[in-house]
């Protein structure tokens, strides 16, 4: 989230898009509804189905699964066509009017640089002009037919309404509802937000998805606004935290990356992250990165991380790929992979193309499952029938099942959507065996440590020399990590301007980012959580509800990353010379001498209105409408169908998928052709408010509430299969097949996409073989095994099946 869900309730027109907020996130919905109440505030929801958020929105608009980039681009170029730009804005605070250097193309839904036996780009003709002086070039008068402001009038001008309607199902007259009611947040005292989820995320463009609803926030001016920006509405409450603290395969914590198998050196590493600036007088987050780094480095190797050896940079793993989910899997079902930790997850039930999963798993030496409950994948070894037809005595892999605590039997603290670090503490002891996920990591490190001290080994340097200054080595207090996490000083640093001072003092907290050192001076676990356990406290035990200005910043509740602010970009909610836009809904304004406001700024305090721009961690300090090298497929977004589609791409007919999409040759193979007779239902997956992905299969009030797997169609097309209300049917797909009961609804509609009737199929994802639920199956045996470009997130949202008739179970 760029702002907060407490914010939501300062805009005048939510669009949810990608998601469904009234039932998947019940509690943070409350804001939409105290917009709507407070401020009159429009709600608007565009989704396959009607759902719980549709039936209590003031406009909704039916779309097909997998085309929502058409849909945005249409709404840019309605907004374009119509004039309706915050113009300032977009004059000033974005990269519209950035040159492109000669050599730049596009046609077909190709961009140039395309080379299809790689499927990848050379991006080196996305990039600016540079000028003479060292900075991309500029025409302030949007004039220049390659400045980024012309280029993307031009690319959007294909999608019409009526190509719109004709890839999304979504009839022109309603679109153009849509289109207008957004387009009139470009007035300066009005605001939009937009709500999105997994429905954006797991599609093989689901980067783009995303880039595609911001260039239009940036047209409207809406983003760094109170009651604006992106919101991204987190699966629970700590999956902000998991990719804030680095836990994905490319990632050091802080959102800090880690070294390509080509930058061998700390050097070379650094060239390509400390951002230097495109424009005059511009700053970046980025330009601290080396403070960043070794602030990191110091905090996990300590005395081992010194100025001569790069600060342990060899210590980091090199990559030569990412080493993403599909990736792992794929290279376990080659026989490539022998041992897999799996740590509070379900992959059995949670990754795509469930069959190769259950082979890749079969093919491990040993499987450690660390779960404070008993999941499918801890028994994918079991036959459990048709629900896991498996034979296992085949199955040689081991198992080791490690009960871990629950949430609410731990203390620390939980990152939600709106980025708050909120401590928590135990509302339970443990039962039986079960120990935290800390103490049995310890545990492991420990017997690692020590049989690398005994045997030895290629490179034991990384384990052996890891800091690990607790009191209690065999079990870390959750207070000692946060602390190591926000940051420490290890040596006196003198203040510069009086030497009888101490800038930083040696064994104490240090109080925010902006305070940490590339000498090996400070050690940091996580710069964005640097000021989150200073010499003050613990900042995210802070309960004070108190809100000066009524604008839902709450600043001393909890902590918000970075620098306890809550609103991102909020320099960008006052005009260049520093006052804001609607001075009803302040967040900060320049006094004459800094800023200042309701919120932290988003900003150097003292930074002059009209020369540093809002956007600081950009090298433009700009929004970018145009990306030069930072998205793998496209500096624009582009309509692809998802991989399996009921129709081709009316954008290109011989493009299947993202051209640049993450997927390997022997899936592909295993997908359904466009338009498939075989297959000819669009389906996708959604959740339901009864259950919390598979955990509450496990509780028997929830395993009521929603007792038994089912699919969702239309009446149409039960009519059109004989299929009854509560009847059973087959879903099948190119990977597999699943039983279910039939529940017929007036939710889903045809939509008419190319000339073609397509009927979608809604497949909710919470069942499995453990737990107090019925047993069932759940939409991963269907879907395809393939990711999006840029973060491999699986295509989950959108793909073909068949749905017949079948007899029901015997009573």
């Amino acid at each position: 989230m760029t702002n907060s869900w407490t914010d939501i309730k300062n805009t005048d027109l939510v669009l949810i898009m990608g998601g469904n907020a009234a039932e998947a996130h019940p509690c943070g919905f409350k804001w939409v509804t105290e917009a709507k109440a407070n401020r009159g505030a429009k709600l608007i929801v565009v989704d396959p189905r009607f759902t719980r958020s549709a039936s209590v929105a003031d406009f909704y608009a039916p779309i097909r699964q997998g085309t929502d980039i058409a849909f945005l681009l249409g709404v840019i170029n309605y907004c374009l066509q119509n004039g309706k730009i915050q113009k300032d804005y977009v004059a000033n605070y974005t990269n519209a009017s950035l040159v492109v250097k000669e050599g730049y193309s596009y046609k077909d839904g190709l961009f140039s640089g395309y080379d299809e036996s790689k499927r990848d780009y050379d991006r080196s003709t996305w990039d600016y002009e540079i000028g003479p002086d060292g900075y991309a070039v500029t025409d302030t008068t949007l004039q220049h037919p390659r400045c980024v402001f012309n280029l993307l009038k031009e690319h959007v001008a294909q999608y019409t309404p009526e190509f719109v309607e004709r890839i999304c199902g979504t009839p022109k007259d309603k679109f153009l509802t849509v289109a207008k009611m957004v387009s009139e947040t470009s007035a300066p005292d009005k605001v939009m937000t937009s709500m999105y989820a997994l429905g954006w995320t797991q599609h093989s463009k689901g980067s783009q998805n995303i880039r595609g609803m911001a260039m239009l926030q940036l047209l409207l001016g809406n983003m760094g606004l109170a009651g604006g920006g992106m919101n991204a509405l987190r699966g629970h409450s700590n999956i902000q935290g998991l990719t804030d603290v680095g836990l994905m395969s490319n990632l050091l914590p802080g959102y800090l990356t880690l070294p390509s198998e080509k930058e061998t050196s700390l050097a070379p590493y650094m060239q390509t992250r400390l951002f230097k600036p495109l424009r005059p007088d511009q700053t970046s987050f980025w330009q601290n990165y080396k403070k960043f780094f070794v602030s990191f480095q110091k905090a996990m190797y300590g005395p081992a991380a010194t100025a001569e050896n790069d600060w342990a940079f060899d210590y980091l793993p090199k990559l030569d790929v990412t080493y993403d989910v599909l990736r792992a899997f794929d290279l376990m079902d080659q026989g490539k992979m022998t041992g897999y930790f799996c740590q509070g997850f379900n992959p059995l039930l949670s990754f795509p193309d469930r069959g190769k999963v259950t082979r890749a798993l079969s093919k491990l030496k040993w499987l450690v499952t660390m779960d404070p409950l008993e999941t499918e994948t801890s028994r994918f070894w079991e036959n459990h029938g048709k629900y896991n037809e498996v034979d296992s005595a085949s199955i040689q892999t081991e198992v080791f099942q490690l009960p871990s605590t629950c949430f609410a039997e731990d203390e620390g603290s939980l990152t939600n959507s709106s980025r708050w670090l909120q401590w928590h503490w135990p509302g339970a002891d443990a039962p039986g065996e079960a120990k935290s996920d800390v103490w049995i990591m310890a545990q492991l490190w420990k017997r690692l440590k020590t049989a690398y001290q005994k045997d030895g080994g290629a490179f034991p340097d990384p384990i052996v020399n890891l800091v690990w200054n607790y009191k209690n080595p065999d079990d870390p207090q959750p207070d000692e990590i946060a602390r190591e996490v926000n940051g420490y000083v290890l040596a006196d640093v003198p203040d510069p301007t009086d030497s009888s001072k101490m800038l930083l003092q040696k064994g104490k907290q240090v109080p925010a980012f902006a305070a940490l050192r590339d000498d090996g001076t400070t050690a940091c676990g996580c710069w964005i959580y640097s000021g989150s356990f200073t010499e003050a406290g613990n900042m995210m035990a802070r309960r004070d509800n108190k809100d000066p200005g009524d604008m839902g910043a709450y600043l001393n509740w909890a902590f918000a990353w970075p620098a306890n602010r809550r609103v991102l970009y909020n320099r960008a909610s006052a005009n260049l010379e520093g006052q804001p836009w609607d001075p009803s809904r302040k967040l900060i304004a320049w006094d004459g001498s800094k800023w200042a406001g309701n919120d932290i700024p988003d900003i150097a305090p003292t930074a002059k209105p009209g020369t540093v721009m809002p956007f600081i961690m950009n090298q433009e300090g700009v929004g970018k409408l145009w990306v030069r090298a930072g998205m793998r497929d496209g500096p624009f977004p582009v309509h692809y169908e998802p991989f399996e589609s009921p129709i081709n791409n009316p954008v290109n007919p011989k493009i299947k998928g993202n051209p640049v999409a993450r997927v390997f040759k022997e899936d592909l193979a295993r997908m359904a052709e466009n338009g498939s007779k075989e297959f000819p239902y669009a389906a996708t997956s959604y959740r339901l408010t009864e259950h919390f992905h598979y955990w509450t299969k496990h509780v028997q009030v929830n395993a009521v509430l929603q007792p038994e797997f089912f699919v969702e169609i239309s009446e149409q097309l039960a009519a059109e299969k004989g299929i009854k209300p509560g009847g059973w049917v087959k879903v099948s797909s190119k990977r597999g097949q699943v039983e279910a009961k039939a529940v017929v609804t007036k939710r889903i509609k045809p939509l008419t996409c190319d000339g073609k009737t397509v009927h979608v199929v809604g497949i909710p994802i919470h069942w499995g073989f453990m737990g107090a639920a019925k047993k069932g199956f759940g939409p991963n045996s269907l879907t395809p095994f393939v990711g999006d470009a840029n973060i491999e997130t699986p295509e989950f949202k959108a793909f073909l099946v068949n749905v017949e008739p079948i007899p029901g179970p015997v009573a």
